[in-house]
């Protein structure tokens, strides 16, 4: 059975910090609501022109945002076998940068 723990423990693994096609990933989130400030919950992945501004400590939190996000909404299941099916060169792993 996949938990929060043992699912961040393989996006860690190997030096990983976000794979490469995050937001495919963030679309799959049940519950996404927009804030009255014009925000989201979860926050939005740090893509676009946030990916030069932030450092990938920054961009790696904001993945983990997301992974408690569907343990919490009951999609760790989901979300584990998408990120478990990617090929280690879809992912950024830390030093690339």
């Amino acid at each position: 059975m996949e938990t929060f723990e043992t699912l961040w423990q393989f996006c860690t693994d190997n030096n990983r910090a976000v794979p490469k096609d995050w937001n495919k990933l963030y679309e799959m989130l049940k519950n996404k609501k927009q804030k009255p400030s014009g925000g989201w919950e979860p926050s939005l992945p740090l893509i676009l022109e946030a990916w030069d501004v932030t450092m990938t400590i920054e961009k790696q939190l904001r993945f983990k945002e997301h992974i408690q996000w569907a343990t919490n909404n009951g999609q760790i299941e989901e979300i584990a076998s998408y990120l478990k099916s990617l090929p280690e060169a879809e992912w950024y792993h830390f030093g690339e940068l």
